[in-house]
């Protein structure tokens, strides 16, 4: 079992930064790969990014390659989500999922296991 909890949401005027963390509970967080999704008003969930197990092999959404960047300490149970260049369009509940499966199969929900309860991004002047 694995337990989750995401941090590090609020407000923030568009083209600024936020850093959102997940720290997991259990022994075992160092064998799952990590992912971020979020979900806007009235739109379904969307893959934002994850990572692997190990750290070593990152995937993004297309959109927020080069602005958004994913990394994780196992030796902290943490992953996190650093958001630069925010964009009124990525106002959203950002949640972190905990999966097993390989590569292609990051971008997928069904691949999670475990997910926390989200944290509200609002970007907004």
């Amino acid at each position: 079992q694995v337990q989750l909890a995401e941090s590090g949401g609020g407000l923030v005027q568009p083209g600024g930064s936020l850093r959102l963390s997940c720290a997991a509970s259990g022994r075992t967080f160092s064998s799952y790969a990590m992912g971020w999704f979020r979900q806007a008003p009235g739109k379904e969930r969307e893959f934002v990014a994850a990572i692997s197990w190990s750290g070593g092999s990152t995937y993004y959404r297309g959109s927020m390659k080069g602005r958004f960047t994913i990394s994780r300490d196992n030796a902290k149970n943490t992953v996190y989500l650093q958001m630069n260049s925010l964009k009124p369009e990525d106002t959203a509940v950002y949640y972190c999922a905990a999966g097993k499966g390989s590569g292609p199969n990051y971008y997928y929900s069904d691949t999670y296991d475990y997910w926390g309860q989200g944290t509200q991004v609002t970007v907004s002047s």
